[in-house]
Formats: structure tokens, C-alpha cells, sequence
């Protein structure tokens, strides 16, 4: 038994090693955006597809008017705003598509697949910020849906040992599995964790294989609801009515409800942070806070990939198959620690200033008198 514990923990260490390798020189600093239809299997799977049906040419909702301004694109691969999208809170009611009581994701058989490879199962559940044995849990925490709109995601994959980690535009109709705040998870035709998506430091070079509807202006990016939902309100494309599915639910208990009074519509655009959030790339267990939403000015050096070592295998449609990703180290404030006090300021021993964390009074503050000096003499 040792020994077994030994080896597991050599395998875990293995895993973590290769997410935290990185490479400056992938499809980050490329521009490179990698489109997946909703059936293709896409590269670098860390399972078989556990997809059970993506109708595409029925699956978008009915729409609201889009607010603001759309962000222009030619029809190359160009973009008058290469890190702007459009934003929709992941819990617009409607904005998902399914079928009445019937899953779209087989979680449990995605489960058993990675059960099967544990060094596979170690690198997905680093990917996801859960341990080895937790991951059967945190997919069986999520819940099965189909993409209403185009959607903006940074992948991660699995090739050789190793995390791949890209950006990607997933079609209408993809299945997925989202978590509690209604941000996609996994890619169900793949078994691939998702993620928000990061800013690309060079204008979108668009990869892969493109569908008729594509075009990259009407491109939307998911953003955390801002209390978690415990009821997904669901199109059926099949029946053209609404159903209503719990969180965690894998379609056995949908009940149908009515139309929502606002179809789900685009907000103004946001702008996608230069690299991931510590909370978004590691989504840890479903009731933890919501990852930060896409906000501020991209990064103007290419961001480094948390886990991304080697390029997507050669079954890319891309003949420059993505293959990093940006950190997972937030953007760092520019905000300067606050200056000691002035001279005229009375000291507090029992409460010196510190800098704005949570550690321990950095060495700049203010000097205190040495212990068993005597106090001056009164004036």
C-alpha cells in the first residue's frame, strides 16, 4: 500500500508539472483562434465524446435586440476590436437549449473514461482546481446544455502527458456542461475543461473549421451570474417551448414553464481580462464564488499559458494547432503600498500600518521604539 500511495503521488506531481510548464511561443502570441463545430471532436480530447445529440441547424433560442454597439469585423480575420465581445450573464433565462427530460452531456460515462487513464483523470482534475478523486463529483455537479449562441472559451486539452490550453470559438449547438453561475465547464464532444476566455495579445488568426453561420461580430463571451442558479430556464428547439431544469439535474426532473418576458439578448461589450483569473481557471467546487467577470485593458505582451507544453495534435484542421495558453496569474495592480505616516502623525505601536493584504507588516513600516526603552520625560 506505500508503495501504491508513492506512485499515485509521483503520477498527481507529474500532472501538476506539466500544467505549470509553459510557452511563450504558442497561439496566444499568435492571435490564434480555433472554431469547433458542435459535432467535431476537436484536438487533443481527454475522452471519448460523451455528447448525445447537437442538433445545429435548430438549436438557437429565440433572441432579444442585442444592447450597444456590436463590435465591427471584417470578414477576414481581422477584428476593429480583436478583445472585445459581446457579454450575456450565464444565467439569462433561455439562452441554453436542450430537450425536455433528456441530458445532453453522459457524465457518467465521461466519468468511467477517465477513471480508466489515472495520470489523464490526475491532469483533468489539476485543470479544474479539484483532486484526482473529487472530479467525479464536480462533474456530476454541473449541468447538461447546449450553446444558444457562438461562444468565446479558452480550451484545455490533453496530448502526451500534457495540458493544451487554447482559445476557441465553440458553435450554436455544442453540448456542454456549465457550472452553477451558468459559465461552460466542459465540452461534452471532448471531455475538454473550459474556461472564460483571455485577450489575445495580436488581432484574431481564426483556425479550424468554420460553419455558414459564423461570422465574428455576433461572437459571445459567458459571464458569471451574479448569484448562483438554481433553475436553468431552457429552450427546446424540437418542441419550440421553454422547460426549466435545477442545477446539477441531468434532465430527469425538467418541468415546462413559460417563455421569458426578455429573450436573451447580448449586453454591451466587455472586454476580456489579459489572463485568467485564479478563480475562473480553477473553478474548485460548485458553491465557491463566481469567477470575475471579462473587464479591463488587454495585456501588450503575449500572456503565458498556464499549462500548455506542446502544440494540439495533428488532427487539428489547423495547420497551426494552438498549443499555450495565458497564466492563471491575475493581472497585478498598479497601486503603490500607502506611504508611512508623516512625522506629525502619533505613532501606534499596537496597531502599526500595513500594507492593503493579508500578511504580516512589511519591513517599510513605520520603525517602533526597541523594547525597555524608557518613555521620555514628562514636559
Amino acid at each position: 500500500m506505500p508503495r501504491i500511495g508513492v506512485l499515485a503521488a509521483v503520477v498527481v506531481a507529474a500532472v501538476v508539472v506539466a500544467v505549470v510548464l509553459t510557452n511563450s511561443g504558442g497561439p496566444q502570441a499568435r492571435g490564434e483562434v480555433f472554431l469547433q463545430p458542435a459535432a467535431a471532436t476537436g484536438p487533443d480530447p481527454f475522452t471519448a465524446s460523451s455528447a448525445t445529440g447537437s442538433d445545429t441547424s435548430t438549436a438557437q433560442p429565440p433572441q432579444g435586440r442585442p444592447s450597444g454597439t456590436a463590435p465591427t469585423a471584417p470578414s477576414g480575420t481581422g477584428s476593429a476590436a480583436p478583445n472585445t465581445l459581446r457579454g450575456i450573464s450565464g444565467g439569462a433565462p433561455g439562452l441554453y437549449t436542450g430537450t425536455h427530460n433528456s441530458a445532453s452531456c453522459d457524465v457518467e460515462k465521461q466519468i468511467k473514461d477517465l477513471r480508466a487513464d489515472p495520470a489523464r483523470n490526475a491532469a483533468f482534475a489539476s485543470t479544474v482546481g479539484v483532486s484526482p478523486s473529487g472530479v467525479p463529483g464536480y462533474l456530476r455537479s454541473l449541468t447538461p446544455v447546449q450553446l444558444g449562441m457562438d461562444t468565446r472559451v479558452t480550451a484545455h486539452g490533453y496530448r502526451d502527458g500534457s495540458v493544451t490550453t487554447y482559445q476557441s470559438v465553440l458553435q450554436t449547438g455544442t453540448a456542454v456542461l456549465v457550472d452553477a453561475h451558468g459559465v461552460p465547464r466542459t465540452r461534452c464532444a471532448c471531455g475538454n475543461p473550459l474556461s472564460p476566455p483571455v485577450a489575445q495579445s495580436a488581432a484574431p488568426k481564426y483556425t479550424g473549421q468554420s460553419w455558414a453561420s459564423y461570422r465574428p461580430q455576433n461572437v459571445v463571451v459567458v459571464t458569471p451570474a451574479p448569484r448562483p442558479v438554481k433553475t436553468f430556464v431552457v429552450y427546446d428547439p424540437g418542441q419550440h417551448k421553454y422547460f426549466s431544469r435545477d442545477h446539477g439535474d441531468h434532465g430527469g426532473k425538467d418541468h415546462w414553464t413559460e417563455p421569458p418576458k426578455h429573450p436573451p439578448a447580448p449586453s454591451a461589450s466587455v472586454t476580456l481580462p489579459s489572463s485568467t483569473p485564479p478563480s475562473a481557471s480553477k473553478p474548485g467546487s460548485p458553491g465557491s464564488a463566481p469567477p470575475s467577470r471579462p473587464s479591463g485593458k488587454p495585456s501588450s505582451a503575449p500572456p503565458k499559458p498556464p499549462g500548455s507544453s506542446n502544440a494540439p495534435s495533428s488532427n487539428a484542421p489547423s495547420s497551426h494547432a494552438p498549443s499555450s495558453a495565458p497564466s492563471s496569474q491575475p493581472p497585478s495592480s498598479h497601486a503603490p503600498p500607502p506611504s508611512s505616516p508623516p512625522p506629525s502623525q502619533p505613532s501606534q505601536p499596537a496597531t502599526p500600518s500595513a500594507p492593503p493584504s493579508s500578511g504580516p507588516p512589511s519591513n517599510g513600516s513605520p520603525a517602533q521604539p526597541p523594547a525597555g526603552t524608557p518613555p521620555p520625560p514628562a514636559s
